[in-house]
């Protein structure tokens, strides 16, 4: 690397408490407990993934401005390498841990899916937990959809890199969702928020489900209340991310634009009201942002 790039970079990372500068030697240090949460891999998770938001932010800002004055939104193809951020952020809270703390969340579903299911995830982006899951489980089926035919061409991808004969991807809007009884399971990764109308999403979803069938739902973790939220982690970093992403995708679609904080209490309500049994909440020390319903249907 050119010295004096690193150099002026190093000054940002020091005066930012990240590097530590010993001045009579000129020498920079990364202690290990920062690198934990800035390198990939790390244990803690990496949380530069998530100051990508920020270069995105930058990109979007002249669309988003001119739709705080026309109240119009915006559509997904707007947003440069956002599907690329979103699999990194789910391969670290989802895919990462979801053999040890994700799927466990379940009661029996780890036994259920190795005897042989049937399993779709909506909204499943570049389907990196369908990818882990199909090649874990080869007894069961699994079907992912996304809206966006650029994250499914992606996942179809893998599924062929991998040899998947039991995994398949499907461009598909899930407004309007109405498969009845087909699967024993069923997951949403974060995808529920931004969708046009989440309450009917949830209501077809466990519609989509056979009796005594399961569905796995991880959304953002803060409160539908801003008072409750004013110690939340990264609040203002996902308060920024709904202004230009998921309130502005939703309106996009005609929808409520209910937006990434929208709450915990609200998906809770919706679950309930979609006619879901049996209803969990779980919060799980690898993801501190988010919240993990697991919810059935009788």
């Amino acid at each position: 690397m050119a010295e004096r790039y690193v150099q002026e970079w190093l000054a940002v990372m020091v005066t930012a408490r990240i590097v530590d500068y010993d001045a009579a030697g000129a020498r920079y240090t990364l202690p290990a407990e920062h690198a934990a949460c800035l390198t990939r891999g790390a244990p803690l998770g990496n949380l530069a993934v998530y100051g990508q938001h920020v270069a995105i932010m930058g990109a979007v800002q002249d669309r988003v401005l001119a739709c705080f004055e026309t109240g119009e939104g915006t559509a997904y193809g707007d947003y440069p390498c956002f599907h690329q951020i979103m699999s990194e952020d789910s391969g670290q809270t989802v895919t990462g841990p979801l053999f040890d703390a994700v799927l466990p969340l379940a009661g029996d579903l780890c036994e259920r899916l190795h005897a042989g299911i049937d399993v779709l995830d909506a909204g499943c982006g570049r389907g990196g937990a369908l990818l882990a899951m199909a090649e874990r489980y080869p007894n069961s089926r699994f079907v992912g959809y996304d809206l966006c035919a650029d994250a499914i061409a992606h996942a179809a991808a893998g599924a062929r890199a991998a040899g998947l004969a039991n995994l398949r991807f499907e461009a598909r809007d899930l407004t309007g969702y109405d498969e009845t009884a087909r699967f024993d399971a069923v997951t949403s990764f974060d995808a529920v928020h931004d969708q046009k109308d989440p309450e009917a999403l949830i209501r077809a979803l466990h519609g989509a489900l056979r009796p005594g069938g399961v569905y796995l739902m991880q959304d953002i973790g803060g409160s539908a209340r801003l008072e409750n939220n004013l110690d939340f982690p990264m609040a203002s970093l996902l308060y920024a991310i709904s202004c230009v992403h998921c309130t502005p995708i939703s309106l996009g679609q005609g929808g409520a634009g209910l937006g990434t904080m929208w709450g915990w209490e609200t998906a809770e309500a919706m679950l309930r009201r979609a006619g879901f049994a049996g209803i969990e909440r779980h919060t799980l020390p690898h993801d501190p942002m988010n919240v993990w319903f697991v919810a059935r249907r009788a």
